[in-house]
C-alpha cells in the first residue's frame, strides 16, 4: 500500500550536534486522519519510504489497518529522505552534518504530528530495529502523549556489543581509499561495498547460513552473489556513504537513559508509563532475546515474545512471510486489548 511522501518544513531545528538551519521531516499518512487511533511507524536503518519498507505491516488486513487506525510512517533524518547531508546544502552538507539523536528525531515527528496533523495522543508506536528503539524513546520523551509502543527486534539503549558491532562496518567506510574523510565527489564504491559486506554476517542467524538460505531458493547460485547483489548492491544503488555513517551514529549512540534520568537505565525503563510489547528474535545477533527480557523485567507494564526464527535480526522485517505472521499476529492482539 503506497501514498505520497510529504515533507514537513520546521525551519531553524536545534538538534544534539548544533543546528539544521532548514530542517524536513519526511512522512506518508494512511487512513481516516479523523481517527482518534493513531499510530506512528517510524523507518529503521537501511530503510527509505520510496522503497515501500513500511509496507509489510501497513495496509488493510495487516497489523496496522489504516481502516481501524491512522497510520503516520515516518523517515529519520539521516536516511536521505528526511534532513540529511545528502540533501542539506552548506555549509552543513555531506560530512559537515551535525550529530542527530533520537530525542531529536521524536521532537520533529511529534512536532508534525501535533502542528500540522493535529494529532493529541498517540495510540501507539510500533517499530523494527533503530525504529524499535524510537519506539522506546516516544514514552519517554512525551510521558503523557503515547498509551502503548511496540519495539520489534530492538532494544532502549544500543548495548556495548552491539556498538561494538556498529564499528566494523564503520571502520570499513572510513578507512575505504574512496570515502575521502566525507569529501568524495563520485560514489565511494569501495566503502559502501565494504560495508555492505562487514555488516552482512550479522543480520542473520548461524542456522539460516547453515542451512543456506542466502541462495534465496535458487535466486542466487552462491553466497558471493547474494553478497554483491544484495549487500552491496543494495547500498551503491540506494544510499549515500555519508547518509550510512550519520545515520549509524544515531544509531550507535541511542539509550533513553540520557534524556531523563542521567544514564540510570533502570530508572528509566521503571518510569515508561506506556504499555509496552517487547518481541526479539531467537536468533538476533546484536539485539538479542537477553537483553529484552531484562530490559522487560523493569517495565510496569509489559509483554515478551520471541519471535521463533533462524533469521536473525531480519526476522522482525519484511524478509521472512512466516515471521511477518507472527509479528502481526501479536501486534494486532496487543492493540486490541484494553
Amino acid at each position: 500500500m503506497q501514498t505520497p511522501t510529504q515533507y514537513y518544513h520546521h525551519g531553524r531545528f536545534k538538534v544534539a550536534g548544533g543546528v539544521l538551519p532548514n530542517a524536513v521531516t519526511a512522512y506518508r499518512t494512511y487512513g481516516d486522519p479523523s481517527n482518534d487511533k493513531v499510530i506512528v511507524f517510524p523507518t529503521c536503518y537501511g530503510a527509505k519510504l520510496a522503497l515501500g519498507s513500511q509496507d509489510y505491516l501497513v495496509g488493510e488486513g495487516k497489523a496496522l489497518d489504516p481502516t481501524k487506525y491512522f497510520v503516520v510512517t515516518f523517515a529519520l533524518f539521516c536516511n536521505g529522505e528526511s534532513s540529511s547531508p545528502s540533501n542539506t546544502p552548506a555549509p552543513y552538507g555531506g560530512p559537515y552534518f551535525p550529530f542527530v539523536s533520537y530525542e531529536d528525531n521524536i521532537r520533529a515527528q511529534h512536532a508534525v504530528l501535533t502542528k500540522h496533523l493535529g494529532v493529541r495522543k498517540l495510540f501507539s508506536v510500533v517499530g523494527f530495529s533503530m525504529g524499535g528503539q524510537q519506539a522506546y524513546h516516544w514514552p519517554v520523551v512525551f510521558p503523557d502523549f503515547v498509551e502503548r509502543f511496540v519495539s520489534i527486534c530492538s532494544s532502549a539503549r544500543t548495548s556495548p556489543h552491539n556498538q561494538c558491532f556498529l564499528e566494523g562496518p564503520k571502520a570499513a567506510m572510513l578507512a575505504s581509499k574512496d570515502f575521502a574523510d566525507g569529501h568524495y565527489q563520485s560514489t565511494p564504491q569501495h566503502g559502501i561495498r565494504a560495508f555492505g559486506r562487514v555488516y552482512s554476517a550479522w543480520a542473520y542467524g548461524q542456522t539460516w547460513f547453515r542451512e543456506y538460505k542466502y541462495l534465496m531458493d535458487g535466486e542466487y547460485p552462491d553466497l558471493n552473489s547474494w553478497l554483491r547483489e544484495r549487500w552491496e548492491g543494495g547500498y551503491v544503488n540506494n544510499w549515500d556513504a555519508n547518509d550510512m555513517i550519520a545515520l549509524l551514529n544515531t544509531w550507535q549512540k541511542g539509550d533513553i537513559s540520557i534524556i531523563r534520568d542521567g544514564g540510570d537505565y533502570e530508572k528509566a525503563l521503571k518510569s515508561i508509563k506506556a504499555k509496552a510489547l517487547i518481541m526479539p528474535s531467537k536468533t538476533d545477533l546484536y539485539f538479542p532475546p537477553e537483553d529484552s527480557e531484562t530490559e522487560v523485567s523493569h517495565l510496569r507494564d509489559a509483554k515478551l515474545y520471541v519471535i521463533p526464527s533462524i533469521w536473525g535480526h531480519v526476522a522482525g522485517g519484511s524478509s521472512n512471510p512466516p515471521d511477518v505472521a507472527f509479528i502481526t499476529e501479536k501486534i494486532t492482539e496487543f492493540l486490541q486489548a484494553p
